[in-house]
């Protein structure tokens, strides 16, 4: 069974730094697309960064380019996150997301981490 485990989140003073990590692990055939969502409350999720296979090719929402960095180590099944300058708007609870094919046959299906709180205070 395929699972997602976060690490990385806490409390942190505005303009602070904090790196997130998401380890895929159990049985699988290969990993697509892997992301980072959030969810602030009163808020609906959104997509933070993205970041394809071969690391090359990355996507960040407007509020956090500039700041946040997206990366991702294949051999380790790792998605990192790397967030600078963080403003109190940035807390949320944070979401690995990864796009994983179980099977050499299977198309890929969307699995998500438990998620972990990022609280930046002002």
């Amino acid at each position: 069974q395929v699972q997602l485990v976060e690490a990385g989140g806490g409390l942190v003073q505005a303009g602070g730094s904090l790196t997130l990590s998401c380890t895929a692990s159990g049985r699988f055939f290969s990993i697509d697309v892997m992301g980072w969502y959030r969810r602030a409350p009163g808020n609906q999720r959104e997509l933070v960064a993205s970041v394809a296979r071969q690391g090359g090719t990355t996507n960040y929402v407007d509020s956090v380019k500039g700041r946040f960095t997206i990366s991702r180590d294949n051999a380790k099944n790792t998605v990192y996150l790397q967030m600078s300058s963080l403003k109190p708007e940035d807390t949320a609870v944070y979401y690995c997301n990864a796009h994983i094919a179980p099977t050499r046959w299977e198309q890929t299906n969307y699995y998500w981490g438990q998620g972990t709180q990022v609280t930046v205070s002002s």
